[in-house]
C-alpha cells in the first residue's frame, strides 16, 4: 500500500468539459467542475480551459474546496519555433503556476502533431522525427528543463498520441538523449495502451524518471476499432477508447505495484477524457476514486 504522505491524488477537468473539443461538456462550468472533484474524494486538478486566468481568483475557488492545483499541459514547439519564442511562453506557465503552488508542469511536443485533426489517423499521419529534429527537441527540452528546475518545478514530458513522441521506443529516445536531472516523464497508461504498448516497460527501465502520473483506463474493443479503422484522436475521444482507472481494460494492478516497488512520491492524476454527455463525469469520478482505494489503500 503507498503512503498517504507521499501521493496526492487529483483528477484532471477534461472529463467535464474537452480543451480540444469545446463542444463535449461546453454545460458544464469551472465551479460545477472542481466542486464534483472535491465532493467525489480528490484533493487536487489540473488546469482546464474553463479555469480563471487569475491565480487569485482561481486559488480562492479551490480553497473553498479544499483543492489545489497539480500541474498544467504546456504545448512546446521546440522543433518549429525559435527556442526563445518556446522559453517566454514556458516561464510564462511556470510563473502561473508558481503563485497556485504547482511544481509540475506537462510538457507535449506539439510540432506536426495531428491529436487535433479531426480527419487525420493518429497511427498513418503521426510525425516521425528527423536526426535533426529530435535534436532539436532533446537540446530543448534540457534548457527548458533547467528553466523549470531553477524555479523549482519538474518538467515532466507528455508522450501523446498523434505526436512525434508516442511510441515505447521515441518515449525511450527521448529519455536517453535528455538530462535525467531536467527532464522527467508525464507517464500516462492510457496512451502507451492505445499506441499498442506495454505501460509497464517504462516503468521498469526508467523508474526514477516518472515525475507525474496520469491514471487513464482504455477500452481494449474500441481501441482495436479506432486502429483498425483509422480513426483520428479527437474521433477515438468522442466514441470512448479512454475511460477511468478501473472502468476499461488497463492492468492496474501491475502498474500500481510497479510504481510502489519504485518508491514514486508525488502525484495520481485521473486523467480520462470522455463525453460527459455519455459518461457523467461526477459519476465516473466517484468510480475512480473508489477503484484507486480499493487498490492503493489511498
Amino acid at each position: 500500500m503507498f503512503d498517504k504522505n507521499k501521493i496526492k491524488l487529483g483528477i484532471a477537468p477534461i472529463g467535464w468539459t474537452n480543451d480540444d473539443m469545446p463542444d463535449l461538456g461546453g454545460e458544464n462550468t469551472f465551479e460545477q467542475c472542481i466542486s464534483e472533484m472535491a465532493l467525489a474524494g480528490f484533493t487536487g486538478c489540473e488546469v482546464g480551459n474553463k479555469y480563471p486566468r487569475d491565480p487569485k481568483v482561481l486559488q480562492e475557488a479551490l480553497d473553498l474546496r479544499g483543492m489545489r492545483i497539480a500541474s498544467k499541459w504546456f504545448s512546446s514547439f521546440l522543433v518549429t519555433k525559435p527556442y526563445e519564442e518556446v522559453e517566454e511562453e514556458f516561464i510564462a506557465e511556470l510563473n502561473y503556476l508558481k503563485c497556485l503552488g504547482a511544481d509540475r508542469i506537462n510538457v507535449s511536443e506539439q510540432s506536426y502533431s495531428v491529436q487535433g485533426k479531426e480527419d487525420l489517423s493518429i497511427f498513418d499521419n503521426k510525425v516521425h522525427f528527423t536526426q535533426e529534429e529530435w535534436e532539436k527537441l532533446c537540446q530543448g527540452l534540457n534548457k527548458l528543463g533547467k528553466v523549470a528546475a531553477d524555479r523549482g518545478f519538474k518538467l515532466c514530458f507528455h508522450h501523446h498520441m498523434g505526436t512525434g513522441v508516442q511510441t515505447i521506443a521515441e518515449t525511450e529516445r527521448m529519455l536517453d538523449n535528455t538530462d535525467s536531472d531536467y527532464v522527467f516523464l508525464c507517464y500516462d497508461t492510457g496512451h502507451f495502451s492505445f499506441s499498442g504498448e506495454d505501460p509497464l516497460h517504462i516503468l521498469k527501465k526508467y523508474p526514477k524518471r516518472i515525475g507525474h502520473v496520469h491514471l487513464k483506463d482504455l477500452r481494449a474493443e474500441v481501441a482495436k476499432k479506432a486502429t483498425l479503422e483509422k480513426w483520428s484522436f479527437l474521433k477515438s475521444v468522442r466514441e470512448g477508447t479512454f475511460t477511468v482507472p478501473g472502468d476499461g481494460d488497463v492492468d492496474f494492478d501491475a502498474v500500481f505495484e510497479q510504481l510502489e516497488k519504485s518508491g514514486y512520491e508525488g502525484w495520481f492524476l485521473v486523467e480520462a477524457e470522455q463525453d460527459p454527455a455519455k459518461a457523467n463525469p461526477f459519476k465516473y469520478a466517484k468510480m475512480a476514486r473508489s477503484f484507486i482505494a480499493e487498490k492503493t489503500g489511498l
